[in-house]
């Protein structure tokens, strides 16, 4: 099978028919995720690893990232493009930096084998940098982030993505850089870490997938068809040759713009990973990952002092009209996930109807869902 052929069976598609959102606790997601994935050939570990990443994801409010991923993701198994049981391999070391290469393994599986690395060489060193290609869809940046913030360290990251372009560079009308997120976290003593995780896109393509799933249109801005024409239709996202998202910024895009490019070539030039690619799966991403061990920089109580008088110096501003509360970067997905283990995640009809479908090819049995959950 060519990889033309091979991505386009796994792009975005549109449900037939109209679905009630349904709504699921943790448990019975995080199950159903792990039985998808090894009923798909995927290793229980594994399978825990990126099921939990994915629902983590659900609960902090950003379904993009979250289980409608597993439709993917069992796909690229089936025609080879994850590669279940790969494990890190190391392509060069030294003081000073480290460049790994993740043989196209489980992303969410080898972000936790790639910090259990960083951490020590972190608190070795004072500070620690690496890159890593060849990781499939590692899912939330801020989700690895936020972990080495509660470990007491300033975390960035970097991701390109290759697979299939989906942003148009600015004044363009077609396809050539990823979504390209960037991603740092901070500590905020034992509350939720103050950290931004954000494309350098005006969406998420896993938003325009949703969009797709659910037969929703999308804000204006967004994205623009094959011919470079504005659109809110997701359908003229998915074609061939395909539509574009448009780069952060609005009218001043080039900033945008020029983010992802130096996330392009600091991710996928210096990796070894490329740009472009088509020939991997879509989302496959390589990494680049910066700790910094805040105890060797500043006095700990000092810098949680600090923080407290910051965030509070923040939040006392006056609010625009119209905005209840001035909120922090995190502390939105921090409220999020603690309403979800309280409440519960509700996944949208169509992108239910999906999964349903696949687990029935696969005979995994699906959830009930919450007491009251539409049917």
């Amino acid at each position: 099978m060519d990889q033309k052929n091979s991505t386009n069976q796994v792009h975005a598609q549109a449900t037939d028919g109209d679905y009630p959102a349904k709504t699921f606790t943790t448990e019975e997601l995080t199950a159903f995720g792990v039985a998808l994935l090894t009923s798909a050939g995927t290793g229980a570990e594994e399978a825990q690893a990126v099921t939990d990443e994915l629902v983590a994801a659900d609960a902090a409010g950003h379904p993009s990232h979250g289980i409608m991923r597993l439709i993917q993701y069992v796909k690229f198994v089936e025609i080879d493009l994850i590669k279940p049981g790969a494990r890190l391999k190391i392509v060069s070391e030294s003081a000073g930096v480290d460049v790994f290469d993740g043989q196209f393994g489980f992303g969410q599986f080898l972000m936790r084998e790639f910090l259990e690395i960083a951490y020590p060489k972190a608190r070795q060193h004072g500070s620690y940098t690496a890159f890593a290609r060849h990781f499939n869809h590692i899912g939330r940046l801020g989700s690895y982030a936020e972990a080495a913030a509660r470990n007491g360290f300033l975390a960035m990251m970097m991701v390109n993505v290759n697979g299939a372009s989906r942003v148009a560079p600015y004044g363009t009308a077609e396809p050539r850089l990823g979504t390209n997120p960037i991603c740092i976290a901070m500590p905020n003593g034992d509350d939720w870490p103050v950290m931004v995780d954000t494309a350098t896109c005006v969406t998420a393509e896993g938003k325009v997938r949703i969009a797709m799933q659910n037969g929703m249109p999308l804000p204006d801005g967004q994205i623009i068809d094959k011919d470079g024409n504005p659109t809110n239709d997701p359908a003229k996202f998915y074609t061939d040759p395909s539509g574009a998202i448009l780069p952060v910024g609005g009218p001043v895009g080039y900033k945008g713009s020029g983010l992802a490019i130096m996330v392009e070539m600091m991710c996928g030039i210096l990796s070894g990973a490329g740009f472009g690619r088509p020939d991997v799966a879509v989302g496959t991403n390589a990494v680049w990952l910066n700790l910094v061990d805040l105890g060797q920089v500043i006095d700990t109580e000092h810098y949680e002092a600090e923080t407290k008088r910051f965030i509070d110096y923040i939040k006392q501003s006056r609010p625009m009209p119209g905005v209840d509360e001035v909120m922090l970067p995190g502390e939105v997905e921090h409220r999020r996930a603690e309403s979800a283990r309280i409440n519960g995640i509700q996944v949208l009809g169509g992108t239910w109807h999906q999964l349903s479908t696949l687990a029935a090819e696969l005979g995994v049995k699906t959830p009930a869902g919450i007491a009251g959950s539409p049917e």
